[in-house]
């Protein structure tokens, strides 16, 4: 069961190299006509910076990711970036060095500080190559038409966040689903063995109405549980580790790893009695995250590290309409998007905008090492964050409601996931309720959190 490479909604590169190697399909993309196959193949790893502080110096990184080569020696690789001052007018190229640094990015270039230091921040892309064969990538996928873009985060408040007491996680405020391992209805798929692990259902979302969605992707279905009971429905997926969002009416969309049938990812949509609307191939090469937007269905692609509308009002979109419209943020209502930057292991920025301005800004520094983000979505004039915080053999989730001054309410979530699922899946957020989805040897479950009961 192959799954993607997970990078987390924001995250550092060590561990993508490794995974782009191990068996994920290498794609090409042109800046000129869109994503196309390579051959024989060139990949890429960048952690953009999308929120800079101050004075503060800044340097692009690449990780260029080559066939191996017959000599043994490391990938041929160069490239250029192509970089502006804000959105608008001409690009500047300048050549990427290679450095000893691979944990980051071996290929890397400072920029110049009227570039790095604009009030406007700056937009830019990279053309990257592999000499051996001349096959090459453009990051992100878009190139000039969307390139990644980067913003100064300023006036942030200033969140501490001191050394992380484990084991006083919070108790939820409901149950909403429990349910056994097993095929029946009302029960959750489990695939695997003690010595691979075990696979429950990947990804769940909730209605409107509250009622809970579980994307149980081991019996090929979608489980509703509400009030009045669980619905089972049947849909053609895959079986792999997959992600799930509900729109509006019912849609239900599925998003797919590359599997035997299909090498590259796939976003399925769904009638609500299960039958098929239809498929769509990802930009990119895989994907971190999907949401439903505003407009439709967006996904967190990568290499491109940019959120992609694969969707817009019911039509999907080919994939050069992807990449054209890639955001450093996931779009939410009346225009406005959330960015989060992990900076090292103990260091979260996060920002609100509105195009391409800072409505609001946090800075959160936390003693305890910091692991993925989960969530991050506006609740009123709240943020809701949910973070991982852990030590060598310790973690667990930290919730955190933030206002323009900072922390309004904060607690820790057990963590719970005998069983694996999609790793961006495990919350969602309804109204003013925070749900999460876990797993023990018993089953199956998601539980509630009010978050308005400030505890």
């Amino acid at each position: 069961m192959r799954r993607p490479v997970i990078r987390s909604l924001a995250g550092g590169a060590a561990g993508i190299v490794a995974g782009v190697i191990g068996g994920i399909a290498l794609t090409s993309v042109s800046a000129a006509s869109g994503p196309t196959p390579a051959a024989p193949g060139v990949d890429a790893v960048h952690i953009p910076p999308v929120l800079t502080r101050a004075g503060e110096p800044v340097t692009l990184r690449y990780a260029i990711v080559c066939a191996p080569r017959d000599d043994g020696e490391p990938c041929d690789g160069s490239g250029s970036v192509f970089v502006r001052a804000g959105e608008g007018g001409a690009f500047q190229q300048l050549t990427l060095k290679r450095g000893e640094d691979s944990s980051e990015g071996r290929y890397f270039v400072d920029l110049p500080r009227e570039i790095a230091s604009s009030g406007e921040g700056f937009s830019y892309y990279a053309l990257l190559r592999d000499g051996a064969n001349g096959a090459t990538i453009t990051v992100p996928a878009g190139g000039s038409a969307a390139p990644q873009r980067s913003v100064p985060l300023r006036d942030a408040a200033e969140v501490a966040l001191g050394p992380h007491v484990f084991g006083r996680g919070r108790a939820p405020d409901e149950r909403v689903v429990e349910a056994a391992w097993g095929s029946e209805v009302g029960e959750a798929g489990l695939a695997g063995s003690r010595g691979l692990g075990f696979v429950g259902p990947s990804s769940f979302d909730v209605a409107a109405d509250g009622s809970v969605a579980v994307l149980d992707q081991v019996n090929r279905r979608v489980e509703h549980w509400s009030r009045v009971g669980v619905k089972s429905t049947s849909l053609e997926v895959s079986g792999g580790l997959a992600d799930f969002a509900l729109e509006p009416g019912g849609v239900m969309d599925v998003l797919e790893p590359p599997n035997r049938v299909s090498p590259a990812p796939i976003l399925r949509s769904f009638r609500s009695d299960g039958t098929p609307r239809w498929g769509q191939r990802l930009s990119d090469r895989t994907w971190a995250k999907l949401a439903a937007g505003p407009t439709g269905p967006v996904v967190q692609q990568q290499p491109s590290e940019q959120w992609l509308p694969v969707a817009e009002h019911g039509a999907a979109l080919d994939r050069a309409a992807q990449a054209g419209r890639g955001r450093p943020g996931r779009p939410f209502g009346n225009g406005r998007e959330v960015v989060v930057e992990r900076v090292g292991s103990r260091e979260l920025r996060l920002a609100e905008l509105a195009g391409d301005a800072v409505v609001r800004g946090w800075r959160i520094i936390s003693t305890t090492p910091l692991g993925e983000v989960q969530l991050a979505e506006p609740l009123g004039n709240r943020l809701v964050v949910v973070t991982k915080t852990y030590t060598g053999d310790r973690s667990e989730y930290v919730v955190l409601v933030l206002d323009r001054s900072g922390i309004v309410n904060s607690f820790a979530v057990e963590s719970l996931e005998w069983a694996e699922s999609a790793p961006l899946a495990r919350f969602r957020l309804a109204g003013s309720s925070l749900y999460r989805l876990g797993s023990t040897r018993a089953g199956l479950f998601v539980d509630r959190f009010d978050l308005e009961v400030f505890r």
